[in-house]
């Protein structure tokens, strides 16, 4: 097997990883994509190289930017504060330790409902409150998801590209 074949083969995988750690963020799911990318590109050292990981790290990173600024927007408009979300994301290490798979997101919506009740002192309002945080964060990942497989599909088009023609 060449290095450029390992290296698509490679690259492959961490796409997949990161596209996945999008969702499941214990992984550095953007931030892979545009790893494997570079990978690639210097394994390659072809324009078709070079050119998907221009467009793919552009791709991977609005996407990353967007989550954040979406997220963050609909999370200050609801005037949710930080510390919440450091609750919450405390409460998502535990439950990932706790209750397999799931046990992220449900960690870190207990994490945020005992923070937002704390708060607010009245459980109602801490629930719609977390609600929203929820549906927040879920349209972050979302947006962040469907960039992560745009980027992963730039690199499928440029690896084609690149093996057909040569």
């Amino acid at each position: 097997m060449t290095a450029e074949i390992i290296a698509t083969l490679i690259t492959a995988v961490l796409l997949v990883v990161g596209c996945l750690g999008v969702i499941v963020p214990v992984l550095p799911g953007s931030i892979l994509i545009v790893v494997g990318l570079l990978v690639w590109a210097l394994t390659v050292q072809a324009v078709e190289g070079w050119t998907v990981l221009a467009v793919g790290s552009v791709l991977a990173l609005t996407g990353m930017a967007a989550s954040a600024v979406l997220t963050g927007a609909r999370l200050k408009q609801r005037q949710i504060p930080n510390r919440s979300l450091l609750y919450a994301a405390a409460g998502a290490v535990v439950g990932l330790f706790v209750i397999p798979v799931v046990g992220i997101f449900v960690g870190f919506f207990v994490g945020l409902l005992l923070s937002e009740t704390a708060r607010q002192r009245d459980l109602r309002t801490a629930l719609d409150s977390s609600w929203v945080a929820l549906k927040a964060a879920g349209l972050g990942i979302v947006v962040e998801f469907g960039c992560a497989l745009a980027a992963s599909s730039v690199f499928v088009l440029g690896a084609l590209v690149l093996f057909l023609t040569a």
